[in-house]
């Protein structure tokens, strides 16, 4: 049952339209309805004042058609136009109630004649109405007619008025006419606020059910943490008569009023504040309050049983915990897997060695090919067992970076040297673009090179027999840049939302089967471990272009030559290797 300190008040829903009840149909048909008596009692008199005998002058016969020509008007325009709610309109049908009504009050000897009742026509127009501002407006216009009238009589202008028979007459009709329409707007003003009542009656019962059988406890709180209405529903280990009686705090154990009061002072201060507390009967639960400020000195708030939803919460951040630990001993694993990989491989690496420099003596083709293969495919291996030792380094927070002062040109340079003979191998056109002047960053020189053979190498297995792919190195700004792009198939959209995370690959199988999806996602750390970032543009069938930033530059080259993007790749003057260069690579030559 709902416990409250002070009214609950009513008033418009949000967004709800005012309906004005001039447009309803048992107003327009009662004002309709009034029109028609009118008119039909204007004709009824002007029958039988020409039956009356004597001679009627013109003045009678002028204020009868005064008096039938506003019902005229308002029928016909309620008729033709069907628009009640044009404000205007009404405004000019009751000017011209009073004008006609003020008028034959003036020919039938003024405010002393026989139809000087008239003068209370806009009234009665007004009154059928339902807008307070049309019964002020008629009455405005009656005073002003009745003025008019009062002057013209009193300066002598006015006819003199009727006798006899046709004063009767006449006096009847406005009477009758003026006080018919007054008892029906009084009758429609009460029905209205009946309606009205009824109708505010109906929402607040409304509302107090919605508010009542609401499954939080709302509350209307003072300044003072007094508690002045509750409604709804009460969360088990609250109860409302403490509630009121004690003031907010109370619902809370001993350790959490001190919660809650600040919550209410933070409400005050800030405009709304939110506590989570143990009720305290029953301390096995967790409640949640939120507080808004609605006035100074008022607040109101919603408490809610949040022990499920708190409990959810514990339990999603303890699975965190748990998948967070898995990962980090994952990590471990596999750092120590890799280490204890490397040492048997690199034994094995180096008697391949042996066997293919045939250091103890010749060897049959066959056996030859075997060493050829052995040392390719430990080479191969090795790769993969570095790209898992430094993710899992990465990934355990153990990777330290080695920084220092080099120009990022050598590191480039050096890293495509190695990717030569496998971009021979796949017919691709590996080129580049580098700045003819210093580049010099302060970086993992090891990093560096291994952003440029993981992108190089990615570019070149994706990329089929006649393609390019295009290494730019540039710095501007503090920002060391370096673009690798290729023409190669390209990237699906829905590969790009899962490349640069770990072990996830793009492609088909082929490509697939040739790494462990390291390569993206180890430039993605590598960038982020120097303050950078990477970016992946890609459309299918148009090539791939991966970009690196990293905010490493301590001194800018100056601008690049005018040429083409994809130049020859330009390399530090070599003595011995010059020949052995290849299509793929040219010697660089510095500008004089």
């Amino acid at each position: 049952m709902p416990i409250d300190g002070a009214p609950l008040q009513t008033g418009p829903r949000p967004g709800q339209a005012h309906l004005s009840r001039e447009t309803s149909p048992g107003v327009f048909g009662a004002a309709h309805l009034w029109r028609l008596g009118w008119l039909a009692t204007v004709i009824f008199a002007t029958g039988a004042a020409a039956f009356t005998p004597g001679v009627v002058g013109l003045p009678i016969w002028l204020a009868l058609a005064a008096g039938a020509l506003p019902a005229l008007a308002a029928l016909a325009i309620n008729d033709r136009s069907g628009d009640r709610r044009d404000e205007r309109l009404q405004s000019l049908i009751l000017v011209l109630w009073a004008t006609c009504g003020a008028g034959a009050a003036v020919v039938t000897g003024g405010v002393s004649g026989a139809m000087s009742a008239w003068i209370l026509a806009p009234v009665a127009a007004a009154s059928t109405l339902s807008s307070p501002r049309r019964l002020a407006e008629g009455a405005s216009l009656a005073l002003i007619g009745g003025a008019v009238a009062a002057l013209t009589q009193l300066s002598g202008l006015a006819p003199p008025a009727p006798t006899g028979p046709l004063a009767f007459i006449l006096g009847f009709l406005s009477v009758a006419t003026v006080g018919v329409g007054l008892a029906s707007g009084l009758i429609l003003t009460h029905r209205r606020a009946g309606e009205r009542d009824n109708r505010q009656i109906g929402e607040l019962n409304t509302l107090q059910t919605l508010v009542d059988g609401a499954p939080q406890l709302l509350l209307v709180i003072a300044s003072n943490g007094r508690v002045k209405s509750v409604r709804g529903a009460a969360p088990r280990g609250v109860a409302t008569l403490n509630l009121v009686n004690e003031g907010l705090a109370s619902a809370a154990l001993a350790g959490d009023r001190q919660k809650v009061s600040a919550a209410l002072a933070a409400a005050l201060d800030g405009g709304e504040a939110s506590v989570a507390f143990a009720p305290l009967l029953d301390p096995t639960r967790t409640l949640c309050l939120d507080l808004r400020q609605v006035s100074p000195d008022l607040l109101v708030g919603v408490m809610r049983d949040a022990t499920i939803e708190r409990a959810r919460e514990t339990a999603l951040q303890q699975a965190r915990a748990e998948a967070e630990g898995l990962a980090a001993g994952r990590a471990r694993f596999l750092a120590n897997m890799s280490h204890e990989l490397r040492t048997p491989l690199n034994a094995i690496m180096g008697f391949s060695d042996i066997m293919r420099a045939r250091m103890f003596g010749p060897l049959t083709d066959r056996y030859g090919e075997y060493a050829e293969l052995i040392h390719e495919s430990g080479r191969h291996l090795l790769d993969l067992i570095n790209d898992v030792l430094d993710m899992s380094k990465i990934e355990a927070e153990r990777f330290e970076l080695q920084r220092g002062e080099f120009d990022a040109r050598e590191a480039v340079t050096a890293a495509m040297r190695l990717l030569r003979v496998q971009a021979d191998a796949a017919g691709v056109q590996l080129r580049g673009v580098l700045p003819p002047g210093e580049l010099e960053v302060d970086a993992d020189r090891r990093a560096l090179k291994q952003i440029v053979l993981n992108l190089v190498s990615n570019a070149l297995k994706f990329t089929p027999r006649g393609g390019q792919v295009t290494v730019t190195a540039d710095g501007h700004d503090g920002e060391f840049e370096l673009v690798v792009a290729d023409t190669g198939v390209g990237i699906s959209p829905e590969d790009l939302e899962r490349l640069g995370r770990p072990y996830e690959q793009a492609g088909g199988v082929d490509q697939r089967a040739k790494g462990t999806g390291l390569g993206l996602s180890l430039v993605r750390a590598f960038a982020k471990l120097h303050g950078g970032e990477m970016h992946i543009e890609s459309r299918l069938g148009a090539g791939t272009s991966v970009s690196v930033r990293m905010p490493v530059l301590l001194k800018a080259s100056r601008p690049m030559m005018e040429a083409p993007l994809l130049e020859p790749l330009s390399l530090p003057e070599v003595e011995s290797e010059e020949a052995e260069l290849g299509p793929n690579v040219v010697k660089f030559a510095p500008p004089r």
